[in-house]
C-alpha cells in the first residue's frame, strides 16, 4: 500500500505509516538482540566482547552506505509528492550506480585495512582472533545492506513501509534460526554467528530487488532517463552527502567510543556489548517514527503545504514524547534483568556495569527521540547540514565528554555512559533555536 501523506488526519496517517517501518527496525534490532544472546550464553563473554565490538565498527562503516540512502529517499519522496515521474526515474537510476560504486569500494578498503582496523579500536589480545574471524564474515554482507536499504528507501518514499517490513521479518528469523543451528548445533563459534547474519541480508537484499522489479513496472527506470543529470546528480549529492556525513559522523563518534570502552578490557566490551543492544531495541521505534516523519515533510513540502508540515511537527513531538516515556521507565525499573538475558550468573561484574548503562542511558531515551525527529525535518526540507550540526554537537561532546570524564578515577567507566544523554540534551536545544527561529522569520 503506497500512502499520500499530503491529505488526511496527520497522526492517524502518520503512525499508520511510521508503524510498519518501527516494526521492521525492532526486526533488525531484534535478530541482533538474539545474535548477542546467543553469542554471550553459548561462546561467554570474550566472544560476546568480539562480537559487540565488531557491531559497532559495522554500523559505522554500513551507516555510510545507509544515509547515502536515506538521503537519496528524500529526493525520492519529493519527486513523488510533486508528481515529477521523469525526475524520479533518474533520481533512481544515478542513485542507485553512485551508491552501489561507494558500497564496492568501502567493501574493498575493509578488507585491506583489517589489520589497522584492529589497532585503531585497541581490541585487547585476548579477544582479537575472535574478532578478527567474525569480520572476515560479516564484511561479505556490505553488498547485501546496500541493496535492501537501497530498494526499501525507495519503496517507502513513494508510501509503501509495508514490504520492507515483511522481507526484513524473513530475514530476521531466518538469522535467529541459522545461528542456533550454526552456534549451538555445528559449534561453528562467531564466524558461525557472522555467517548467519551474512545469509539472512542477502535474502531480504535479493528478494526485495526481485519484488521491486515485478510488483512496481511504474518505478522501473525507462531506457529514456538511463542517463546521467548533472543538476539531478548535483541535488542529489547535496541531500545524500550531507545525510550520509551526518550519519559517518555519529557512528564514527561512537566507534570511537568504542575504543575507549575496549580500553577497559573484556568484561567492559561485553556489558557495553548487551546493553547497547538492549538500548538499540528500546529506541529503535522513535528513530523509525523520526524517518517516517521524514518522509512525511518530504511529501507535503513537495506539496507545498507549509502549514501541514507545522502541525506535523508538534503532533510528532508529542507523539514521540509519550512513547519515550513509558520506555524510560521499562528500561530504567528493569536494568538488571535485562542484562541478565545476555550472561550468565558468573558473569555478575558485567551485568553491574551494563546495568548502570542503561539506568543512565534510559532516563534520557526523549533527547534521542526528539533528535531523530530534527533529523528527519531537516533532512526533508533541503537543510540536512542542520543535521549534520546537531550530530556534530551531540556526538562531539558525547567523544570529549567520554575521554574526559573517565580519566577521572571515580567516576571511570560511568562517565562514558554520562556523556551520551548530555549530549542528546545540547543538540536538541540547538535545533529547537533553530527551527523556532525559522518558523518566526517565515
Amino acid at each position: 500500500m503506497n500512502y499520500d501523506l499530503t491529505e488526511g488526519k496527520i497522526v492517524h496517517k502518520l503512525l499508520r505509516f511510521a508503524f510498519p517501518i518501527m516494526v521492521g527496525n525492532l526486526l533488525q534490532q531484534l535478530y541482533n538482540v538474539v545474535d548477542t544472546l546467543i553469542v554471550g550464553r553459548y561462546l561467554g563473554e570474550n566472544a560476546l566482547a568480539a562480537v559487540g565490538s565488531s557491531y559497532t565498527l559495522m554500523v559505522f562503516i554500513t551507516s555510510i552506505i545507509i544515509g547515502l540512502c536515506m538521503g537519496s529517499s528524500a529526493f525520492f519522496s519529493m519527486q513523488y509528492g510533486s508528481r515529477d515521474k521523469d525526475r524520479l526515474e533518474r533520481g533512481i537510476y544515478i542513485a542507485f550506480l553512485s551508491i552501489g560504486l561507494v558500497a564496492v569500494v568501502l567493501n574493498a578498503a575493509v578488507y585491506l585495512g583489517m589489520g589497522g582496523i584492529l589497532i585503531f579500536l585497541r581490541v585487547p589480545g585476548e579477544v582479537t582472533a575472535l574478532m578478527r574471524e567474525y569480520l572476515v564474515w560479516i564484511f561479505a554482507g556490505i553488498m547485501a545492506v546496500f541493496l535492501y536499504n537501497f530498494v526499501a528507501n525507495l519503496l517507502r518514499a513513494v508510501g509503501n513501509s509495508v514490504v520492507p517490513l515483511l522481507f526484513l521479518a524473513v530475514s530476521a528469523l531466518t538469522n535467529i534460526v541459522l545461528d542456533l543451528l550454526f552456534i549451538r548445533s555445528f559449534g561453528w563459534g562467531v564466524g558461525g554467528a557472522a555467517a548467519a547474519t551474512v545469509i539472512s541480508q542477502y535474502l531480504a537484499g535479493i528478494g526485495i530487488v526481485l519484488y521491486y522489479f515485478g510488483k512496481y513496472p511504474e518505478l522501473r527506470v525507462s531506457g529514456k532517463n538511463c542517463h546521467f543529470d548533472l543538476r539531478i546528480l548535483k541535488e542529489l549529492a547535496g541531500l545524500s552527502s550531507l545525510t550520509c556525513l551526518q550519519q559517518s559522523i555519529m557512528n564514527f563518534g561512537i566507534l570511537m567510543v568504542q575504543g575507549l570502552v575496549n580500553s577497559f578490557g573484556p568484561v567492559v566490551m561485553a556489558a557495553f556489548a548487551a546493553a547497547v543492544k538492549i538500548d538499540s531495541f528500546a529506541y529503535a521505534p522513535v528513530q523509525d517514527f523520526g524517518n517516517a516523519f521524514s518522509t512525511y515533510v518530504a511529501q507535503n513540502y513537495g506539496a507545498g503545504k507549509t502549514e501541514r508540515i507545522r502541525r506535523g511537527m508538534r503532533d510528532a513531538v508529542l507523539s514521540a514524547f509519550v512513547f519515550c516515556l513509558v520506555i524510560s521507565v521499562l528500561v530504567v525499573g528493569f536494568a538488571k534483568p535485562l542484562m541478565g538475558l545476555f550472561l550468565k550468573e558468573e558473569s555478575a561484574a558485567a551485568i553491574a556495569v551494563g546495568a548502570g548503562y542503561l539506568r543512565i542511558e534510559g532516563a534520557f531515551y526523549f533527547g534521542i527521540g526528539l533528535l531523530f525527529l530534527f533529523y528527519g525535518y531537516y533532512r526533508a526540507v533541503h537543510k540536512p547540514g542542520i543535521s549534520v550540526v546537531l550530530t556534530v554537537i551531540s556526538l562531539g561532546t558525547r567523544v570529549v565528554l567520554a575521554y574526559a570524564l573517565s580519566s577521572i578515577g571515580t567516576v571511570g567507566v560511568t562517565g562514558i555512559w554520562m556523556s551520551v544523554p548530555i549530549g542528546w540534551i545540547l543538540a536538541d536545544l540547538a535545533g529547537a533555536w533553530y527551527y523556532f527561529r525559522g518558523q518566526r522569520a517565515g
